[in-house]
């Protein structure tokens, strides 16, 4: 890319966050974009309200729900360690006096059924339960919809989460958030409390041009709900590990990419009707359309607002794709629209540069006979070899649908998992002549061969009559 063209592309950015500030009445907004291919973009505009810090790259947000993504991640990491169950109840490793039967799994996916907050009126008292506290209290929380019945957001439900993460690591969930994710990462921006460098949040009067501090509420036991303050640099990171991590972790200290890729699989709406969005395992999932998704989450908490997001899939994306916006107003939407917009902007104004294609080594001997058309159920397969690995797809699936990948049982070569894409999980079964080319397959139990059959194994070439 030009120079001049990358110029162009940052004045788009920068017009995109001005105009967020401008038509939200933001006080101060911060917005990053990381990715793979370039520097970091960073940029604010407005007034921290902090007359000994103002307003730059260093200002320190409160990022409210974005938390959630980093309690999520470390119950992955305990399940990946060995020391849970993601269906396991969490009565399994807490002492909890009512609603033990909620397992992790749905607490992560918000389907468990907890009402939103912890007991107790706090966003009146501004006085929030201790660690024990909220535990002992959910004998006065209610379930108030049965266990996977539908989504039900619930804070409450993230900080049990927390809670968990911080008994079987026998230590407190900040500390234990600092040591194994925002020290490994190098978000040193990122901090449970507040710094000096911190913004104030405002409520902005929704008639006139005046606005408020709002008072900042320390979430005790709550805090792995919502309690983290960051840079948008930092968070702008955070977005892209949630989406590669191989690229931002490739020694994979905080999470296998494995482990990320099941907490991005959606695993409901959060609406019936318009399926425009989703959770994952702690994730949103916001669908953008030609298998493109963006990854992270929102947050709020009084005078603030947060979108953190990375982009999955698409023409133009160089990999390590994420945005952050942080805003010091707790109800300009604007904040959360741009982050979204940041991303499309990255992708149709600086797209990623095109590699030229090399010549690769040849396939594996036992596995050049599978290569080229098969077929099964009377449609048409092309297996082939690439990038290392086995793989197949439908000869008329879309181009942009991603091939399913193989790889072969270490005790049995004629045995293979099917690692994505169509089938995943199943086992791709191997069948040799006497001369040990490969003759017919079966997949998924699903017969394979070189010509079109029907299930009693006719070719349908020798029409009706045979």
């Amino acid at each position: 890319m030009t120079s001049e063209r990358l110029i162009l592309a940052q004045r788009r950015l920068e017009r995109a966050a001005r105009r967020a500030q401008a038509d939200g009445r933001v006080p101060a907004l911060s917005a990053a974009l990381y990715r793979a291919d370039r520097d970091p973009w960073t940029f604010t505009v407005g007034d921290s309200g902090n007359e000994a810090h103002p307003l730059d790259d260093d200002s320190r947000f409160r990022i409210g729900s974005v938390t959630k993504t980093f309690t999520a991640v470390l119950v992955l990491q305990a399940r990946d360690d060995g020391l849970l169950d993601l269906d396991d109840p969490i009565s399994a490793h807490l002492d909890v006096p009512a609603h033990g039967t909620a397992t992790i799994r749905r607490l992560l996916s918000h389907t468990a059924g907890f009402q939103r907050e912890p007991h107790g009126d706090v966003w009146d008292t501004l006085i929030a339960p201790g660690d024990r506290q909220l535990l002992d209290d959910l004998a006065r929380a209610e379930r108030v919809l049965p266990n996977s019945r539908r989504f039900h957001y619930s804070n409450l439900g993230l900080a049990v989460l927390g809670q968990l993460v911080a008994a079987l690591r026998g230590g407190t969930w900040d500390s234990v958030l600092r040591e194994r994710i925002l020290d490994p990462l190098g978000l040193s921006a990122t901090t449970v409390e507040p710094t000096a460098d911190a913004a104030v949040g405002y409520l902005v009067d929704a008639y006139s041009d005046t606005a408020r501090p709002e008072p900042q509420l320390e979430l005790g036991g709550a805090s792995p709900a919502a309690q983290i303050w960051s840079t948008a640099g930092d968070m702008a990171r955070w977005a892209a590990f949630l989406t590669s991590p191989d690229i931002i972790d490739p020694g994979a200290q905080v999470l296998a990419p494995a482990s990320l890729d099941e907490m991005r699989w959606p695993l409901t709406t959060t609406d019936e009707t318009l399926w425009s969005g989703g959770f994952g395992l702690g994730l949103i999932l916001v669908p953008q359309g030609k298998r493109v998704v963006h990854v992270g989450h929102d947050g709020a908490m009084p005078g603030f607002l947060a979108g953190v997001y990375g982009r999955r899939g698409g023409e133009g994306n160089p990999g390590a794709l994420g945005a952050a916006v942080l805003g010091s107003s707790g109800t300009a939407g604007e904040i959360n629209d741009l982050v979204h917009e940041l991303l499309r902007i990255a992708v149709e104004e600086d797209p990623a540069e095109i590699q030229p294609w090399k010549p690769g080594p040849a396939a594996p001997p036992e596995y050049r006979s599978i290569l080229g058309p098969w077929w099964s159920e009377g449609m048409q397969f092309v297996f082939a070899w690439h990038d290392g690995a086995l793989q197949a797809r439908g000869a008329e699936a879309p181009v942009d649908r991603p091939p399913a990948i193989f790889r072969p049982l270490p005790e049995n070569p004629d045995l293979l998992r099917t690692l994505s894409g169509r089938e995943a999980g199943e086992l791709l079964r191997l069948t040799r002549d006497e001369d040990g080319a490969v003759v017919r397959m079966h997949w998924a139990t699903y017969r394979f061969t070189r010509i079109q059959e029907t299930f009693d194994n006719i070719p349908v070439s020798y029409g009706p009559d045979v």
